[in-house]
């Protein structure tokens, strides 16, 4: 890619697309091009083909997506499927009518069987069933990376896709109902602290950021903000809201998380992503890639050791407890990251250091 090449990142406000935004920026490339949902609806095909005959990017990388944890997946899957499929649809085919030279689309790990052989390799798609709890956001991006592969068949076009694993990072989504299982966890580690501490300031501050269904936080008594806390999982353990001031230097405090916390996730800081796909697109056309490529970091750790690391960064000394009647989700979900490897990338930012960047950026 030339440097003053025209280049249009889709999701740029997005975790992933933010940080593919900073990684240009950073080396040289100077004519980005992005829209907010607002100003551009990818869901509308009238008006994704409208921007691309106005703009004519040369390159893409289509970041934009409807994304969410196990909670979101499930109460939300009509949408999941529904935006999702639209979104890479139009974009897709808007970029082969407008003459994109190369576009690159993101997916995600969740697309391989629930039980699929580990580490997942990329010809393991197709082989098995989806993991329910994900389906219909799994099936919208096989869609996905079905359409770049039969354009590319068809039409000669040069679109890729990646499947990274789970990532994590800046502007990461910390809302409960919405988040993924590590910026969830940031989260209730964070407020489990501030809770034990009785620091109901650093509490309301949070509330206002990513607000628990709260409308106007001044207004809230402590024993308000214990009974919303509660509600997600946070929780004091023997202390009666009456007293939660005047008879307690400190409050015994527990967190709940979903599930045994024996499933194994692999996690990617996203600044490492947002490098692997400029390298890609850089270096790397469909012809040398294939249908789509993994990246990850190469390996996994169990979720209650995940929930340990955390709570041990952000400083938190209460308890981790389970929610056993809460799902688990897909038991094991590591990549299999020998071809982008072999083509030339790695990883750079280990998982504690990623979590330790990630949690200083929330407290901002």
């Amino acid at each position: 890619m030339d440097k003053n090449a025209k280049i249009y990142i889709a999701g740029h406000r997005g975790l992933v697309g933010s940080a593919i935004l900073r990684r240009l920026q950073a080396a040289g490339y100077k004519n980005l091009i992005t829209r907010t949902s607002k100003e551009l609806d990818l869901k509308r095909q009238s008006d994704v083909e409208a921007f691309f005959e106005k703009e004519r990017p040369e390159y893409v990388f289509l970041a934009a997506a409807k994304v969410g944890g196990i909670l979101a997946n499930n109460t939300y899957k009509a949408e999941f499927i529904y935006d999702n499929i639209l979104i890479a649809g139009n974009v897709i085919h808007a970029a082969y009518k407008n003459g994109v030279k190369k576009l690159l689309n993101l997916g995600s790990s969740c697309i391989y069987p629930k039980f699929a052989p580990q580490p997942m390799r990329e010809e393991y798609l197709l082989t098995g069933t989806l993991e329910p709890t994900n389906e219909p956001y799994a099936i919208a991006k096989i869609a996905a990376i079905k359409l770049c592969r039969y354009y590319n068949e068809q039409y000669g076009t040069n679109f890729i896709s990646v499947m990274p694993t789970n990532l994590y990072g800046p502007n990461d989504n910390f809302d409960f109902e919405t988040s993924h299982v590590l910026p969830a966890f940031i989260r209730k580690m964070h407020l489990g602290k501030c809770l034990e501490n009785k620091e109901f300031a650093s509490i309301r501050s949070d509330l206002k950021k990513y607000p628990l269904n709260t409308h106007d936080v001044d207004t809230l008594k402590d024993s308000d903000i214990l009974n919303f806390l509660a509600k997600s999982g946070i929780k004091t353990t023997n202390v009666k809201n009456s007293s939660l001031v005047t008879h307690h230097s400190s409050l015994p405090t527990f967190v709940e998380i979903w599930g045994s916390g024996e499933p194994y996730r692999e996690f990617l800081f996203v600044d490492d992503l947002a490098d692997a796909c400029v390298f890609l697109m850089e270096k790397y056309d469909y012809k040398d890639i294939g249908e789509f490529v993994n990246i990850g970091a190469g390996k996994d750790i169990k979720i209650k050791n995940l929930a340990e690391l955390i709570k041990q960064i952000v400083g938190f000394t209460g308890e981790i407890k389970h929610d056993l009647s809460k799902p688990d989700g897909t038991p094991q979900k590591l990549l299999d990251v020998s071809k982008i490897r072999n083509l030339g990338w790695e990883p750079k930012i280990s998982l504690e250091d990623g979590i330790r960047k990630t949690y200083e950026w929330y407290l901002l």
